[in-house]
């Protein structure tokens, strides 16, 4: 047998293994497997419990896998009466724990999709979250490949067929009704079949249908011709060229219109690329494209994806195509639908193509994310050697925003194995508004750790706060407060706001800027300090002009409302100088009100 866990394994801990493996079962069932902290580093599925933990053991590993061998000092395993059994067990397991060597399903990538909402007069919008309105999948259209390409389609719909923009009828028709891209809805009694038959087109052409609006683009175009509107007509023009030239790079050669997705795949140095077609209305609408270290067997790794690929915010189709290595039955129960392996014909032609594009895929991105893997390795087991730590796996770092003390936040980004966990970044609204960088730090450094003693979640390895002593005390306190024994570090920037240095344990320590070091701990800033400020602009932008002038000591009800009378928005605001504002405030609360909205964008 070889080496179980490495050379630093004890026998002991090598001998309970290996008693342990006597005893499992030749039966189905989840296996977890478990780190010297008692942490579940990885979970699988298998036929046979007892062969494939055994394989685990019995051979020399490479890559990913002989990383996980290593960390292995004790495994659990669950029973299961089928294989499905097993395979829904698996997947629960994993988003239960997010263990760091199931890495194939923290792919976090989501798509558009246009929805015709089933209202008396329906309305076109973009959505993404559509676990929300799954019962209303009949009538959402995509993947898109990205928000623009949804947000033409809408557009070129929009302009076509007069249907209402607003999503409350205002008492008065508005510019979309004088511009002839709204029927007036909300002061015009409309004939229900006029909004049939527009239903229906659009229906129609979201369904892979292009001859209707091709039709309409047309005579569109031949009626701004004949009344000398050359300019409207070229952008008809335009739009029917768009939709030609679209539909012959998407169209495939199937019989059908059904909606299908197609799964290919590709292996090369320890790597597994998968490629996914998204073919909708007889069109590749859309492709999805992977590329991960293989941990597990190629077949229970590409079964694993495609058993999680519909639980994130993808419309199931009707059918999925997928390669011989697949267990058609189990995966068809699992998804709870068809499930196709073709051996010749159409469909087998996308199929290889799915895996021709995945090979290319791999081919063409491998020195780049292998070099990006090194690197991100080296650096994260420098900064375990430079701060003495047993391990390095899980890394939460937090900052904090405000402006002028008001709209207080703060954010934490989590990094897992060196790379962003953006399932685990959290956003925390502070309870004070009030300028206290210390009170932020201590508020939510307790709310963060006090939740994970609560709810028994994975502690880190490390904590990064973005400031000097000050942030690093206040948070040691709370944690000690806790009776939790966490590293905590900080990273001071220079008066160029750019990070300097690194603070640990009162001791400050100057990183190499051209190092894989600095890179990483750069990239950590820059990904909370974004992540964050997003955060706060999207409080600030609920925020209503009344609620900005309130934050500004020295203007009370009459001033405001005197501004409010005056200008009514901030844009306007904004825009007026000073002295004109000195006009109604004093020429400090004028300041105050400029400098304010300043760090408004």
């Amino acid at each position: 047998m070889g080496a179980i866990g490495g050379d630093y394994m004890d026998e002991n801990i090598r001998k309970k293994i290996l008693d342990k493996l006597k005893l499992v079962p030749n039966l189905p069932g989840s296996y977890q497997m478990k780190n010297k902290d008692n942490v579940i580093i990885y979970v699988g599925k298998a036929k046979n419990l007892h062969k494939r933990l055994s394989s685990y053991f019995n051979r020399e590993h490479t890559g990913k896998t002989a990383k996980l061998v290593s960390e292995i000092y004790d495994f659990e395993y669950i029973v299961v009466e089928t294989e499905t059994e097993s395979l829904v067990l698996e997947i629960n397991l994993i988003k239960k724990y997010d263990p760091k060597y199931n890495i194939l399903l923290r792919d976090d990538k989501s798509y558009p999709y246009i929805e015709l909402t089933n209202e008396k007069v329906p309305r076109l919008n973009i959505v993404r979250n559509i676990n929300r309105k799954k019962k209303n999948h009949a009538r959402m259209f995509g993947p898109y490949p990205n928000v623009t390409a949804a947000r033409y389609t809408v557009n070129l719909l929009n302009r076509l067929y007069p249907l209402p923009k607003c999503k409350t009828f205002e008492k008065k028709t508005c510019l979309y009704y004088h511009i002839g891209e709204c029927l007036g809805y909300c002061e015009k009694n409309i004939d229900p079949e006029i909004i049939k038959n527009m239903e229906s087109e659009i229906l129609s052409f979201l369904h892979g249908n292009d001859d209707i609006i091709k039709r309409k683009l047309k005579e569109e175009m031949t009626l701004a011709s004949s009344k000398l509107d050359f300019e409207k007509a070229k952008e008809y023009k335009d739009l029917l060229d768009y939709i030609e030239t679209t539909e012959a790079k998407q169209k495939v050669e199937v019989n059908d219109l059904k909606d299908r997705d197609i799964f290919g795949y590709y292996v090369d140095k320890g790597y597994l690329s998968i490629q996914v077609f998204f073919i909708r209305g007889g069109k590749i609408l859309e492709r999805h494209s992977s590329i991960y270290p293989i941990v597990d067997d190629v077949s229970e790794e590409l079964t694993r994806y495609i058993a999680n690929f519909y639980s994130k915010d993808i419309i199931p189709p009707k059918e999925i195509i997928v390669p011989d290595i697949i267990d058609k039955e189990l995966l068809g129960k699992y998804l709870d639908m068809e499930v196709i392996i073709p051996l010749k014909g159409t469909k087998k032609n996308l199929l290889d193509m799915t895996i021709m594009n995945a090979k290319i895929s791999l081919e063409n991105k491998f020195e780049l994310i292998h070099k990006d893997e090194e690197k991100t390795v080296e650096a994260n087991n420098s900064l375990k050697e430079l701060l003495n730590l047993d391990k390095l796996d899980r890394i939460e770092v937090f900052d904090n925003a405000h402006l002028f003390g008001t709209y207080n936040v703060s954010g934490m980004v989590v990094f897992t194995d060196g790379k962003p966990n953006k399932n685990e970044y959290r956003k925390y609204k502070i309870s004070v508004d009030k300028n206290d960088d210390y009170g932020t730090m201590r508020e939510v450094i307790y709310r963060r750790y006090f939740r994970v003693l609560l709810d028994n979640l994975v502690k880190p390895d490390l904590i990064i706060v973005d400031g000097g002593l000050g942030q690093i005390h206040v948070a040691e306190s709370v944690l000690n407060s806790l009776n939790l024994d966490i590293p905590v570090i900080g990273l001071k920037k220079d008066k160029h706001h750019a990070t300097e240095a690194l603070i640990y344990k009162d001791t400050e320590y100057n990183i190499n800027k051209k190092s894989n070091l600095f890179y990483y701990l750069e990239r950590m800033q820059d990904e909370v300090h974004n992540f964050t400020i997003n955060y706060h602009r999207t409080l600030r932008s609920k925020g209503s002009l009344g609620s900005i002038l309130d934050s500004i000591n020295g203007i009370g009800e009459k001033r405001k409302h005197e501004l409010l009378k005056k200008y009514g928005s901030v844009n306007k605001i904004k825009e007026a100088s000073l002295e004109e504002l000195s006009s109604i405030l004093t020429e400090k609360v004028a300041t105050e009100l400029v400098d304010y909205l300043k760090e408004i964008k």
